[in-house]
């Protein structure tokens, strides 16, 4: 104890007699300590940057997804009520009033035939 400070004894690898002061080993401890704390914590900060982007990506695509389910609901619905009209009394005319494809009345519809 010349400076004051305890000793203790380490021993090399080659078996040899080390002095080190016991401050210096506590302050090699903290040290130690607080890098694998600080490591941690960047681990820690890290996954939650990531769990965050990954939140907000999947929040997005659910908005999306909510948006396509709402046009799709709509012509749904519409689909719905189209075939509703077709079923009610006088559906058949209106449906061949809307179909302009048909023949005109007084007209007479020729169909070719190839194979004929």
């Amino acid at each position: 104890m010349q400076d004051g400070l305890p000793r203790q004894a380490v021993f090399a690898p080659d078996g040899s007699l080390l002095s080190v002061s016991s401050e210096r080993q506590e302050l090699l401890c903290s040290l130690i300590g607080l890098l694998i704390k600080a490591s941690l914590v960047g681990v820690v900060a890290v996954s939650l940057v990531r769990l965050a982007t990954a939140y907000q990506e999947r929040m997005d695509r659910q908005g999306e997804l909510s948006a396509v389910l709402e046009l799709e609901a709509g012509k749904l619905a519409k689909a719905r009520e189209r075939f509703d009209q077709l079923f009610v009394v006088d559906g058949e005319q209106r449906l061949i009033r809307e179909q302009n494809q048909w023949i005109a009345p007084n007209r007479l519809r020729v169909v070719w035939n190839p194979g004929s």
